[in-house]
C-alpha cells in the first residue's frame, strides 16, 4: 500500500485551471481518471487524512504511485478529453459500464437513389433516418413486417437489388406485395422515394393523418362497389392500428426527448433510458454500473450522458430529462449541444406528464437494479471466496488479483501454438489476451514448449521495464508534464506479429506504460500476482525453471493437471488437493478451460491456413502476391505439386531458387494417410492432440 505523501506534488506546482487528471499505480497502469474546473482545488482533495475520505476514494490514492494532469482552455474540453482517456485506459477505479452493447435502431437509407429499410447498429451515417433505438432487433424487423403491407419499400441488400434487375425477376415479396419492386421498374425512383418518406413520417408519428386518409379511401372505395380495394385498404389500416399499439403516446405529438433515470446503492446503479420521438417511445436501453469511486447522483447522470452519446451512436435530442442535475450544469449542457449542433435542453421535469413518465422510467430502473442484484449477488461473493481460496491453498499473502494462464496446442506434434489468458478480479480481460507461435522446434514436447512461452513473455516483461527505468513516479513540474503521453513511461512496439505474439478476440491491449511513438499501451508491462499452467509436475518445473534463469521473482506458480484437477506447486512432490466444491478450483478450471479454447482456436486457423497454402507460407522469401500467383497460374495445390521445378520457373516473378524452394516444401508435406479410429473404423477427419 503506498502513501499519497510520496508522491504529492509539490505547493504551488498545480495550475489552477480547468484540466484532466489521471492516477497511476506502480506498474504504470493507469488507475482513475477524473476532471475539474480547477485542479489545484481538486487534487488537494485527494491529499488529506485517509480517515477523511471515502473508503473507495482511500483505496485509489493509496493504491496510486503518481499524479499527471493536463490543462485545457475550457470545462467542455476537460470533459471531451475525460470521456476519451476513460476509454482509451479502461481505469480500474472509474464507473465501469458492464452492459455496454450496441442497441439496433430501425433505419431508412434516404442517401440512396432507390431508398432502403433496414437494422442498423453503431455510429449514425450521414443521409440516414433512423427511429429507435430498440432492444432487440426482432422486434424492429416485426413493425417493419406489418408496414410494408401498407408501405412496400425495398428492404433488401444492394447485391440482390442488383441481382433481380438483372434477371428481370424481383424477389419473394415483390411478388406477394410487401416489395413495389423498383428493381425490375414497377415503379419509378419518384415513386418509391415517396413511400419511403411516408414510412417515415408514419414512424415519426404523425400517424393519425395517414390512418384517417385510408379510412376516406376505404369508404370512397366501398360506396363505389370496389370491394376488393376496399377489403385491401381496411388490412392495411389494421396492419397500421397493430402497429401503433406497440408504440404508446407518452408525450405531446412531436416531442423528442430522451429520459434517463437512476437506482442506486453504495456499490451499483442502473441507468434506464427511453428515447421518446413524435411522443411516442421508440426505444429503451439500460445497463448496470459498478460505484467504483465515489461519485454522487448528479455525478452518476454525467458519466451516463458521457456513455450514451460520447460514442456517436445515438443521436442526441432536444430535450434531455433527468433525475439530477450536475453542477456546475453549463459544460455538459454545452457539450450536448456541440454534438447535436443546435440548443439541448437539459433539465429536471418538475410536473405533468413528463414528471410522470420520469416515474415510470424510475421504476424500470429499480427493477432493473433489482433483478441485477439477485443474479449478481452470489457471483460477487463466490469471486471474492474463490480467489480467497486459491490465495489460502497456494500459502500466498494476499489474492491473486491478475491471473495468467498458458496452454500448448499441436495437432500430432504440428503447428505448435500457445496461449495466455488474463483473468482479473475473477473475470475474464479478453483485450489482454495474448497468442505464440512456437518455431524454435517441433514435435508434440509440452514442456519445452512451456519453458519457451514463459521465457518469451517475461523476457518482453523485463525488456520493457528496463526500457521505462522501472518506470518511477513522474516529477510533476518537469517538463512537459501535463501532456497525454508525458509524464508516463515510454512504451514498446505493441504491434501484432511481435515475438510471435498477437492481440485476442478483437480486443484492446491493456492500459499501462505508453509508447511515445505509437501511443499505444506496452504489452507486457507489468506481471501478474499468479501464473497458472496447463499441466502437472512437468509443466510446472519447466514454467519455474524459465522465471529462475530471468531472474522472475514475486510471480506465484502454479499448474493444474486434467486427469484429477490436481493443482502442482513448484518443489513439491506432492499435489494440493482442493475439494471439488471449492470455488478456488472451480475459478482455476474456468481460467485453464479458456486457455485451453483460445490455443486451440488458434491452432485451428495455423492449420487452416497450412492446409490452403499447402506449407507455401513457410518458404523463404515468398510472400503472398507470389503464393497467390502461383496457386492462379496452376489452378490446384494437387497440380502445383505435381509440377516440375522448371514449371514453377514459368510462373511470373518466380525464380529457379525460389521455385527449387517450392517444390521441396512441397514435397516435405506429402499428404500422410487419414487416421483411422482402431475400435470404430472411421476416418478421423479433425484431430486434436490436446
Amino acid at each position: 500500500m503506498a502513501d499519497p505523501s510520496t508522491y504529492r506534488p509539490a505547493p504551488g506546482q498545480i495550475p489552477d485551471s480547468p484540466g484532466v487528471y489521471k492516477f497511476r499505480d506502480a506498474h504504470g497502469r493507469v488507475i482513475y481518471v477524473g476532471k475539474a474546473k480547477s485542479l489545484r482545488s481538486r487534487l488537494s482533495s485527494y491529499f488529506q487524512d485517509l480517515a477523511n475520505l471515502h473508503p473507495r476514494t482511500a483505496t485509489m490514492v493509496t493504491t496510486a504511485a503518481a499524479v499527471e494532469w493536463t490543462v485545457v482552455g475550457t470545462e467542455v474540453e476537460a470533459l471531451q478529453l475525460e470521456y476519451t482517456w476513460i476509454k482509451e485506459f479502461d481505469p480500474r477505479f472509474n464507473v465501469k459500464y458492464r452492459d455496454d452493447k450496441s442497441y439496433p435502431s430501425l433505419a431508412v437509407t434516404l442517401n440512396e437513389e432507390f431508398p432502403r429499410v433496414q437494422v442498423m447498429r453503431g455510429p449514425h451515417r450521414r443521409g440516414v433516418r433512423y427511429f429507435g433505438p430498440y432492444g432487440h432487433a426482432w422486434a424492429i424487423r416485426e413493425t417493419v413486417d406489418l408496414l410494408l403491407r401498407v408501405f412496400p419499400v425495398r428492404t433488401c441488400s444492394a447485391g440482390v437489388f442488383k441481382r433481380a434487375g438483372q434477371v428481370g425477376r424481383p424477389c419473394l415479396l415483390g411478388y406477394i406485395g410487401k416489395c413495389s419492386a423498383p428493381c425490375v421498374g414497377r415503379v419509378t425512383p419518384e415513386e418509391h422515394r415517396a413511400l419511403a418518406e411516408d414510412f417515415c413520417d408514419f414512424m415519426a408519428g404523425r400517424t393519425g393523418a395517414y390512418v384517417r386518409r385510408l379510412e376516406d379511401q376505404m369508404k370512397e372505395a366501398a360506396a363505389a362497389m370496389e370491394y376488393e380495394r376496399a377489403a385491401r385498404l381496411r388490412d392495411d389500416i389494421g396492419a397500421l392500428r397493430r402497429a401503433m399499439e406497440k408504440q404508446a403516446v407518452v408525450l405531446a405529438d412531436g416531442t423528442d426527448a430522451d429520459v434517463l433515470a437512476l437506482a442506486e446503492d453504495e456499490l451499483e446503479a442502473a441507468v434506464q433510458i427511453f428515447h421518446v420521438r413524435g411522443g411516442r417511445i421508440r426505444g429503451q436501453r439500460g445497463w448496470v454500473t459498478d460505484r467504483v469511486e465515489d461519485v454522487d447522483t448528479p455525478g452518476l447522470v454525467e458519466h451516463a450522458l458521457q456513455q450514451l452519446y460520447g460514442g456517436g451512436d445515438e443521436a442526441v435530442p432536444k430535450e434531455v430529462l433527468v433525475p439530477a442535475l450536475p453542477e456546475p450544469v453549463e459544460p455538459l449542457a454545452d457539450w450536448l449541444t456541440d454534438l447535436r449542433g443546435a440548443r439541448v435542453d437539459l433539465r429536471v421535469p418538475q410536473r405533468g406528464d413528463k414528471k410522470d413518465l420520469m416515474a415510470t422510467v424510475q421504476r424500470n430502473a429499480q427493477q432493473t437494479l433489482a433483478l441485477h442484484k439477485t443474479r449478481r449477488a452470489s457471483d460477487l461473493t463466490t469471486r471474492s471466496v474463490a480467489l480467497q481460496e486459491i490465495a489460502d491453498a497456494l500459502g500466498l499473502d494476499s489474492a491473486p488479483l491478475r491471473i495468467e494462464c498458458f496452454d500448448i496446442s499441436h495437432l500430432q506434434g504440428e503447428d505448435v501454438v500457445a496461449s495466455m489468458v488474463v483473468f482479473e478480479d475473477g473475470l475474464a480481460r479478453k483485450g489482454e489476451y495474448r497468442r505464440f507461435a512456437i518455431k524454435g522446434f517441433a514435435g508434440q514436447d509440452d514442456v519445452r514448449s512451456m519453458h519457451e512461452v514463459l521465457t518469451r513473455r517475461f523476457r518482453r516483461y523485463l525488456q520493457e521495464r528496463q526500457e521505462t527505468g522501472e518506470w518511477e513516479a513522474p516529477d510533476p513540474g518537469a517538463p512537459g508534464h501535463g501532456d497525454p503521453g508525458g509524464g508516463g513511461a515510454p512504451g514498446a512496439d505493441g504491434a501484432p506479429g511481435v515475438d510471435g505474439t498477437s492481440g485476442a478476440d478483437g480486443g484492446a491491449p491493456a492500459s499501462g506504460p505508453i509508447d511515445p511513438e505509437t501511443g499505444r499501451p506496452r504489452r507486457f508491462a507489468y506481471p501478474p500476482q499468479l501464473v497458472v499452467v496447463d499441466g502437472g509436475q512437468p509443466q510446472v518445473a519447466a514454467a519455474k525453471r524459465a522465471l529462475d534463469e530471468l531472474g522472475i521473482d514475486g510471480v506465484a506458480l502454479c499448474g493444474l493437471a486434467k486427469r484429477l484437477e490436481e493443482v502442482w506447486l513448484p518443489d513439491e512432490d506432492d499435489p494440493v488437493v482442493l475439494p471439488r466444491t471449492s470455488e478456488g478450483l472451480y475459478l482455476l478450471q474456468r481460467v485453464r478451460d479458456e486457455a485451453h479454447r483460445f490455443a486451440i482456436s488458434y491452432q485451428r486457423t495455423k492449420r487452416s491456413k497450412r492446409l490452403t497454402t499447402g506449407g507455401l507460407d513457410e518458404v523463404p522469401g515468398l510472400g503472398e502476391t507470389r503464393r497467390q500467383a502461383l496457386l492462379k497460374h496452376f489452378g490446384s495445390l494437387k497440380r502445383l505439386r505435381a509440377a516440375t521445378v522448371e514449371e514453377i520457373c514459368a510462373v511470373p516473378g518466380v525464380g529457379r531458387r525460389t521455385a527449387e524452394a517450392v517444390a521441396a516444401a512441397l514435397a516435405s508435406r506429402t499428404p500422410a494417410a487419414p487416421a483411422v479410429n482402431t475400435s470404430t473404423g472411421e476416418i478421423i477427419e479433425d484431430q486434436e492432440a490436446r
